[in-house]
């Protein structure tokens, strides 16, 4: 049984000081998601169709390539602050929370890089004929 007061055994646990800005990252990314979510699906019903040649051709554009590669990043970015505090929050064991977050880095920047790289491809080197 524990002698001290209500007050003394709290004090102490408070807030580590970090979590606002991860907050305030992940509200952010989460607008910017809804912004270029929006952009891609009103761009996308203005196509006449929806075959491989039209879609790259349209995401050849410099216009619709950079929107799209902030897109990735953002997407990317918010799945990474997401998931980080799920393993955070739920994985206790240090050696296994360790190994998820490298693994959710790891598939994070991968997936962004490949979807990255793809956009920037057909934006610098033009649609296939």
């Amino acid at each position: 049984m524990d002698s001290r007061t209500y007050i003394g055994r709290v004090r102490g646990l408070g807030s580590a000081k970090h979590g606002g800005g991860h907050w305030i990252s992940q509200r952010m990314t989460a607008v910017s998601n809804l912004l270029l979510t929006t952009w891609l699906v009103t761009s996308l019903l203005i196509l006449p169709n929806f075959d491989q040649a039209t879609l790259a051709q349209w995401l050849s554009q410099p216009t619709v390539a950079v929107p799209m590669i902030l897109m990735l990043v953002s997407i990317f970015w918010h799945i990474r602050l997401g998931l980080q505090v799920l393993i955070e929050d739920y994985v206790h064991d240090n050696s296994l929370k360790f190994g998820a977050i490298a693994f959710l880095n790891f598939y994070v920047v991968g997936g962004a890089a490949f979807g990255i790289f793809t956009v920037a491809k057909l934006a610098f080197t033009g649609a296939p004929a």
